[in-house]
């Protein structure tokens, strides 16, 4: 829909200011304007598109992979100040799920928030995600959950309402399921979508159970498989199978209700959820706090079979890695085994289960009642030990207890093709592969003078940037895609796009740099850069 009269008077205002009155950072007229006969501020908006929009093709990184690191976020922490009031009875320092706040009557408040990126496609399912993860921490510290605000980020003016409304929707049926209203939110217009709720709690006297009162002998006992973060990975690139996709998202929507019912019945020592830092970061932080040394066995820690696929095929995202960084000095292995099976304990999980600490006389029976209520897997897979130097000590195993099975998407080959790169990186390196004449596919495209120019000077930065440690591989690999949509060269396109997203390059980062390629090029390089899209069925 136009309005050309609301159009006339905003561009009057954006060209005296000098720039988009909705955005400094751009002109009028904007890219939208001028490729799209669209003006944003004017409230015009493009089509929604057709077909099922996959909500993961919207981010960088899904779930619980989009938070900040444990070591940036200490480093952000450190020396702010903290005002003393003698009725927070645990706070930021103690590092805790929630904090907690003593009020008047036999009840203290616990209160939690959490927000984060779409980890699987389905809107629907997404919310309830997110609201099973945002109350998780709730449970944790053996509270009830009473009330929530939800909270959103969303590109409203590029993706239909109703995807906004059944992100939304979702998250309110589950926390109708564990008896929270949702009273009120906050929303955004974002480039990326997020979801989230903040939660409030109540939790009996000063009942609360923390991470941080583990005993010498506890049993370790985690109540869901972990792995989500490895497959919602290989799931945005396009290898996960639909079977385990669907698994780790009913995983995720779960709540974990029972688990903290039963953790209280049955007087837990301590308890944290698993969620962005990893089953090792969480347990570690445990182990701190408590002075104690944590022993994980592998072989007995749930997990999902196609994450250990993931980690054999080295399908790993850098949540992994950055978790990997933030704890592992803290770690030590043992035992003989594939040493690449550890970073299944660094793998960011979204909405995961609890991890218990309980005396050995009562975990068996916390075991027993939690599968019998339908948490099968729930399994003890470790215990606390006497303080040593390490916070956590991993005995290396063949993980066993598994849920689902590996059924990986193969790698896609690159295209069976005469492509026109002299190497790897080197898209159009050499001036006389290419002749005068480019074919968009099978039409021929003539060069303007100017174009010929830009050409060869784009083929002369390219030699520069294939120059041995120069840049690293992954940029090297997006000047290519960018490269060969300005020369409009199928075949390199075609092989550079397929390659990038084998390499763990995302969609969305893609589309970037393709975007800067096309505001210079113009109409031609989009419609050619969205034909081969169409062929290769990206996005």
């Amino acid at each position: 829909m136009r309005f050309p009269e609301k159009r006339r008077l905003i561009m009057k205002r954006s060209m005296a200011l000098g720039h988009c009155v909705c955005n400094p950072r751009k002109p009028c007229p904007c890219d939208t304007l001028i490729q799209h006969d669209l003006c944003p501020c004017a409230g015009e908006r493009p089509d929604p598109p057709k077909g099922t929009v996959k909500l993961t093709r919207f981010v960088r990184k899904a779930g619980c992979a989009s938070k900040i690191s444990r070591a940036d976020l200490k480093r952000v922490l450190k020396d702010l100040p903290i005002y003393e009031d003698p009725d927070v009875l645990i706070g930021i320092p103690a590092g805790d799920d929630a904090g907690v706040y003593r009020i008047e009557g036999g009840h203290n408040l616990v209160q939690t928030v959490d927000v984060f990126s779409p980890v699987v496609d389905d809107p629907f399912l997404f919310g309830q995600i997110s609201a099973a993860n945002s109350v998780s921490d709730i449970y944790a510290m053996g509270g009830r959950p009473i009330c929530a605000l939800s909270i959103i980020g969303f590109p409203i003016e590029e993706l239909p309402h109703e995807i906004m409304r059944e992100i939304l929707r979702g998250g309110i049926e589950k926390m109708r399921e564990a008896s929270v209203s949702v009273i009120g939110g906050h929303s955004i217009n974002d480039e990326e979508i997020k979801c989230g709720f903040a939660v409030t709690g109540l939790v009996k006297g000063t009942g609360s159970i923390t991470n941080s009162d583990a005993r010498e002998g506890d049993w370790i006992v985690l109540t869901k498989p972990i792995g989500t973060g490895l497959i919602s990975f290989a799931a945005q690139i396009g290898l996960a199978s639909d079977e385990a996709t669907a698994l780790i998202g009913q995983s995720m929507a779960e709540l974990n209700r029972d688990a903290a019912e039963l953790m209280i019945r049955f007087h837990a020592d301590a308890c944290t959820d698993v969620t962005g830092f990893s089953l090792i970061g969480h347990l570690s932080e445990m182990a701190f706090s408590s002075g104690l040394t944590a022993q994980v066995q592998l072989a007995l820690v749930p997990a999902f079979a196609e994450s250990l696929g993931c980690l054999r095929s080295e399908i790993i995202p850098g949540a992994t890695e950055r978790n990997k960084e933030s704890f592992s000095e803290w770690v030590q292995v043992l035992g003989t085994g594939e040493p690449v099976l550890v970073d299944l304990l660094y793998d960011a999980q979204t909405s995961g289960g609890l991890l218990v600490a309980l005396p050995p006389d009562r975990a068996p029976r916390y075991i027993e009642e939690m599968q019998t209520r339908g948490h099968c897997f729930t399994s003890k897979i470790g215990e606390f030990l006497k303080s040593e130097d390490c916070r956590v000590r991993v005995v290396l195993g063949e993980p066993t207890n598994l849920a689902g099975i590996c059924q990986l998407r193969e790698r896609p080959q690159p295209v069976a093709e005469q492509s026109c790169c002299a190497e790897e990186f080197s898209c159009c390196a050499e001036p006389e592969v290419r002749p005068v004449e480019r074919r968009v596919e099978n039409v021929e495209v003539p060069m303007s003078g100017q174009e010929k120019k830009t050409s060869e000077s784009f083929k002369e930065f390219m030699k520069s940037v294939n120059a041995p440690g120069s840049v690293d591989a992954r940029t090297k690999r997006l000047l290519a895609i960018a490269l060969s949509i300005s020369e409009r060269c199928g075949p390199c396109l075609r092989m550079h796009l397929s390659t990038a997203l084998q390499e763990g390059i995302t969609a969305a980062e893609i589309e970037e740099v393709a975007w800067v390629v096309i505001s210079f090029c113009g109409t031609p390089a989009k419609m050619f850069y969205e034909e081969i899209k169409k062929q290769l069925e990206i996005g």
